[in-house]
């Protein structure tokens, strides 16, 4: 299945400033929630139901992906 993106909002982190090596995250209608790469803006996106991207959320709050 391929969504159409195209309308939807996308930020990324005040934290970021203005680096260009960076995600980008939309809010979506549905309450699924989009996210892509901020150098490919017509690239791909991955797009999570609630649920999922609670659980990343917590995953990333924990260190989960931290590397080393």
């Amino acid at each position: 299945m391929t969504d159409d993106l195209s309308a939807a909002e996308w930020f990324k982190s005040s934290y970021s400033g203005d680096k260009a090596d960076c995600v980008e995250v939309a809010f979506l209608a549905d309450t699924r929630v989009g996210v892509r790469d901020s150098k490919d803006v017509l690239g791909p996106a991955l797009v999570f139901a609630p649920g999922e991207w609670d659980v990343l959320m917590v995953g990333v709050a924990r260190g989960r992906f931290d590397r080393g």
